[in-house]
């Protein structure tokens, strides 16, 4: 099975911007239910489906496909609940990690995260200076949420 570990953190001020290119996202939810996704998103010229199970800490089972982007579009259009997550992600190497920075648009305007994939739980990471508040445990900000309860700055 493919686990995904994730911390997730709110971002301060501009210090990363200079760090990373940034590359649109497009993405909606066919299906959001005890915790449980089916996730479309279009990047640039590909489609991905992501099938993602409950969280538990910062664990949860993960299978994600490429698939061919009119499909991954047509599948917005049709199948996926409004409003849709926009932003641009910001891929930030540092030391042996990758931060995501991800600036919202559009119903989540405003809001800043940033995330970090790790080997495990325990993992020590170096937090940069542009990184704030822990938000891994906070619901409001899993991305599936922010389709029915948009940040409000």
């Amino acid at each position: 099975m493919a686990t995904e570990i994730e911390r997730k953190f709110l971002v301060e001020g501009d210090g990363w911007r200079s760090l990373g290119v940034g590359e649109i996202y497009r993405q909606g939810y066919i299906s959001n239910n005890n915790g449980r996704t089916v996730r479309v998103r279009v990047v640039g010229e590909q489609g991905y489906l992501t099938i993602k199970g409950s969280t538990t800490g910062m664990k949860r089972a993960e299978f994600e496909y490429k698939i061919p982007v009119k499909d991954a579009q047509e599948l917005l259009e049709t199948l996926c609940d409004r409003p849709f997550i926009e932003k641009t992600r910001y891929k930030i190497n540092i030391g042996n990690l990758i931060w995501e920075v991800d600036e919202f648009w559009g119903e989540n305007q405003g809001l800043i995260l940033a995330e970090v994939e790790l080997e495990t739980e325990d993992q020590n990471i170096d937090i940069p200076d542009w990184i704030g508040e822990e938000v891994t445990s906070d619901p409001r900000y899993y991305n599936s949420n922010l389709v029915k309860n948009p940040f409000k700055p």
